[in-house]
């Protein structure tokens, strides 16, 4: 059956997520189940409706559909190339912070992190009064381009985008048979085995091997964006314990934190504060943000909630820079009892929050999100 090759990989992505090595507790395995469930949805339509004769630009993560530690303030946009072809990306730039293209020759592998065959941000175009832009691009490698719309305020305004193949424009695609959609469905079920098995793995290579509760100075980030620079690390933290975490507010125009669970997708930042950017940062009057990561809710502004996960990453990114960062740039972790925290602020009457304000900074992105990812 046409079938047969999609369920079977469903439940083989099913049997590595259940023996996945962090799960705790039912909460731990709940998360994974989910995230299964995205990843059927998110390839199945990829498969489905993407191809490098007829491109289209398809989200391959979101808010429902997480993978690879997904950046809340981030739009993602992808679509599969072939070499030796042209491509050309036409849009209209929208109020962003931040508008970047990423091509990777190859895809991300469980053993392997494809090559960047180009990556730049929208100050390499030559943008019209209007916003209008265009670029052209021949790969000379069968990979994927990415674009990332990247948000440092949530009621920014988005851009439009478009791409297709100089060869094949106002052409159709092949009439649908049996023998393609059967091609697409192992097609799904390879890319959903691989997704799994990749977003497991990736964490082992840059994270896993940290210190705990620590976190490394800003770097290029290695394995993703080579325009941006990120701090990363991964924290361990019972429920009276909490994180402490010290950065400079940044001159770079976007600056942005969050947190993952341990299978490398973001929390839940829609109802909850799992993330910050700088345009949500509190900052303190000596120029420094402090950011209190804990289970326990602390009464501040700047709370990143863990949602009870006791194990997960973190990740600061710093994009549209204009210099190299140093560690002067980059966090100090504090780890403190949930009683030391107000100790650990030096500014903690400043930095009080009431649980009213606190519902209406959950209102806000609530609303935002409605009107960034959702409309």
């Amino acid at each position: 059956m046409t079938s047969e090759p999609l369920a079977d990989a469903i439940r083989e992505a099913e049997e590595l997520v259940r023996a996945a090595p962090h799960i705790d507790n039912d909460n731990d395995l709940a998360e994974g189940l989910q995230y299964l469930a995205g990843g059927i949805a998110a390839c199945t339509h990829q498969a489905l409706y993407q191809s490098p004769d007829h491109p289209i630009l398809l989200t391959g993560t979101g808010p429902f559909t997480k993978m690879g530690l997904d950046n809340p303030d981030t739009l993602y946009f992808g679509t599969k190339m072939q070499a030796g072809f042209e491509y050309v990306v036409r849009g209209i730039r929208g109020t962003t912070t931040d508008l970047s293209f990423q091509y990777l020759a190859g895809e991300y592998t469980d053993d392997t992190v494809p090559e960047s065959e180009v990556a730049f941000d929208d100050r390499d175009l030559n943008i019209a009064e209007d916003g209008f832009f265009e670029w052209r691009f021949v790969p000379q490698r069968p990979g994927q381009l990415v674009i990332r719309e990247v948000y440092g305020d949530w009621s920014q305004r988005r851009g439009s985008l478009t791409i297709h193949r100089t060869d094949t424009v106002g052409t159709a695609p092949p009439t649908l048979t049996t023998e393609l959609v059967e091609q697409q469905f192992r097609l799904v079920a390879s890319q959903l085995v691989n997704r799994v098995k990749t977003w497991l793995q990736f964490p082992q290579w840059f994270y896993l091997n940290l210190p705990v509760n620590t976190a490394v100075a800003p770097r290029s980030t290695p394995g993703g964006l080579t325009t941006q620079y990120s701090s990363a690390g991964h924290f361990a933290l019972e429920p009276d314990q909490a994180l402490v975490i010290t950065v400079p507010m940044s001159d770079a125009p976007y600056l942005g934190f969050q947190l993952g669970n341990m299978w490398y997708t973001s929390l839940d930042y829609i109802n909850h504060q799992t993330s910050l950017n700088g345009a949500q940062m509190q900052v303190d009057p000596d120029g420094l943000v402090r950011i209190v990561v804990s289970e326990q809710n602390p009464g501040v502004t700047n709370w990143v909630e863990t949602l009870g996960h006791r194990r997960g990453y973190l990740q600061f990114r710093w994009q549209r820079l204009t210099r190299r960062l140093t560690e002067a740039d980059g966090p100090t972790v504090q780890l403190v009892s949930f009683s030391e925290i107000a100790d650990a602020l030096p500014f903690h009457a400043e930095n009080a929050i009431s649980a009213d304000d606190w519902r209406s900074r959950i209102a806000l992105r609530q609303a935002q999100i409605g009107q960034r990812m959702l409309g």
